[in-house]
């Protein structure tokens, strides 16, 4: 367990990566025991006025266009990687040889080939921290559902889960790097990553996939006269390029304790902003949550079978995960939002790098990033087969 400082940047300061500037900069008002003192080092952009906007709003020393300037930079020992999937493994080999921690947003990479390369290169430092960016492990509701389940629910027969958002619905949006990249690649890899995470989260690890389906609902966008971020709208040229990827995914698993699940992922769904939820059946009841809702879930259980069992609603408090000491006002029924989760996140991460034992439950690493992308892999394989049943390869070390 170190006492030193642990200063930290975050590369990428769009919609994301404002979260996580946010994270680091709560992080130590959070939990116990106490974070070594944190410093705010600097935000990277390739857009100079936004590096410096997200740098100025979230209090961190400087900001800059070129995340190089990182490697050498003795200040800085923990960075965050929130930026296009292609970019990511040569930033992560580039910081790791530098001896810098990381937390990379999901899916890890672009590719198998190149998450693979990506834990060669962690593996290489085993003295640094290589975590995927699994935000939504951190609900509170989520968390508590999993304990459920272990501890009193039993046996899962059916997962039933989607994220569905409508960020995509219009063909107005800007053609961006979120609509190239092939099968696959599109809803199901920037939001189905999520969904796939949290059902092994939930409900263990997936050893078969069936019935992939993929349809593109807006074949081609136009591109933005300027840059632009997020999710957001812009001034459009006259020049348009086709979508390569999905705008719709669907799928079904076979996990190994004998469950199934079914998957439903849309960025094309009206009326749903950033809709992720599920519903579990198990041997002993039941539960089901919603993003619509973060501040509460559905619960069954104490079965009598006398016509009278059915769900009940319980309001998120500090009997669940991450309440206690992780909001200003830790008290029943109040409020949380997906911010906060980035607050989380960020403590595991920094609880980690600092070698603290006692902290919160530690990131997910590298490897889950690969074996999310097998899972994704193996539905894109499914997809373009015609339903075809896949297996789901096991996480292999990258030089296995």
């Amino acid at each position: 367990m170190t006492s030193s400082p642990i200063g930290v940047a975050v590369i990428g300061a769009g919609m994301a990566g404002r979260a996580h500037c946010a994270g680091y900069r709560v992080a130590p008002s959070l939990f116990d025991p106490s974070l070594p003192p944190i410093r705010y080092v600097s935000v990277i952009d390739a857009n100079a006025a936004v590096a410096e906007d997200a740098a100025t709003r979230y209090l961190y020393e400087d900001s800059g266009t070129d995340w190089r300037a990182l490697l050498d930079d003795d200040r800085v020992h923990a960075v965050s990687i929130v930026v296009a999937n292609q970019l990511h493994r040569e930033i992560a080999e580039a910081l790791l040889a530098a001896g810098k921690h990381i937390l990379c947003e999901k899916p890890l990479a672009p590719s198998l080939e190149d998450a693979r390369a990506m834990v060669a290169a962690s593996e290489a430092r085993p003295d640094l921290v290589a975590a995927t960016g699994f935000v939504y492990r951190r609900q509170p509701a989520v968390a508590h559902i999993r304990n459920l389940l272990q501890s009193q629910l039993g046996e899962v027969s059916h997962f039933n889960g989607h994220y569905w958002c409508d960020y995509a619905r219009s063909a107005d949006v800007p053609m961006s790097w979120r609509f190239k990249g092939g099968p696959g690649t599109g809803a199901l890899a920037d939001i189905g990553s999520h969904l796939v995470d949290l059902a092994e989260f939930v409900c263990g690890p997936l050893v078969q996939v069936s019935g992939g389906t993929f349809t593109t609902k807006v074949s081609e966008r136009a591109l933005p006269l300027g840059q632009t971020y997020g999710h957001a709208k812009a001034e459009l040229s006259s020049e348009r390029e086709p979508v390569e990827n999905d705008d719709v995914a669907t799928f079904t698993g076979h996990f190994a304790s004998g469950a199934v699940g079914t998957f439903s992922i849309s960025r094309v769904a009206p009326g749903h902003p950033n809709a992720l939820g599920f519903e579990v059946f198990a041997e002993h009841g039941a539960a089901k949550w919603t993003m619509d809702r973060m501040s509460e879930f559905e619960l069954v259980d104490n079965l009598q079978g006398d016509g009278q069992d059915g769900y009940r609603t319980v309001l998120v408090g500090p009997a669940h995960p991450y309440i206690r000491n992780g909001v200003p006002m830790d008290f029943p029924g109040t409020a949380f939002g997906v911010g906060d989760l980035f607050g989380y996140q960020a403590r595991a991460f920094l609880e980690a790098v600092a070698g603290i034992p006692d902290g919160l439950p530690a990131p997910a690493t590298f490897v889950d990033g690969v074996r999310d992308l097998q899972i994704l892999d193996a539905v894109t394989r499914s997809a373009t087969a015609g339903g075809a049943a896949v297996d789901v390869a096991h996480s292999q070390p990258a030089h296995a």
